[in-house]
């Protein structure tokens, strides 16, 4: 497991949450070609409304249904490891955005670990 604090970098990838990659979606090939790189983590957030460079407005309100929302795939690790990840989203992104930004990780603790103050199912004690 990597241990992460201090200073990082922040990747955010924007795509479609129809964009595909070999009849996969497109969010879970980058996740999984980011757990394969051995990066820290990464979360998959869809969006409620948004456009993009085709300026279509997508939205999830009732009257106006999208079936393609956008979807955010957010990776931090240090900046090392995420820049040597960015030729893996050349092949994969043909549209969308992608992003990087500098952040600090204050804390990254996973499930597992081993800690007095953490009961059976990974709650602290207070």
């Amino acid at each position: 497991m990597t241990r992460l604090t201090g200073n990082a970098l922040r990747l955010t990838v924007f795509v479609g949450e129809n964009d595909t990659w070999h009849r996969k979606p497109l969010y879970t090939e980058i996740v999984h070609r980011a757990h394969a790189a051995g990066l820290a983590g990464a979360s998959v957030f869809r969006g409620i409304e948004g456009f993009g460079a085709s300026s279509l407005i997508h939205t999830s309100r009732l009257l106006s249904l999208s079936e393609d929302m956008p979807v955010a795939v957010v990776v931090v690790d240090t900046e090392e490891r995420v820049r040597a990840f960015l030729p893996e989203l050349d092949e994969l992104v043909t549209e969308g955005m992608v992003t990087l930004d500098p952040c600090e990780v204050i804390r990254y603790v996973g499930r597992g670990a081993n800690r007095d103050d953490t009961d059976t199912k990974g709650k602290r004690s207070l």
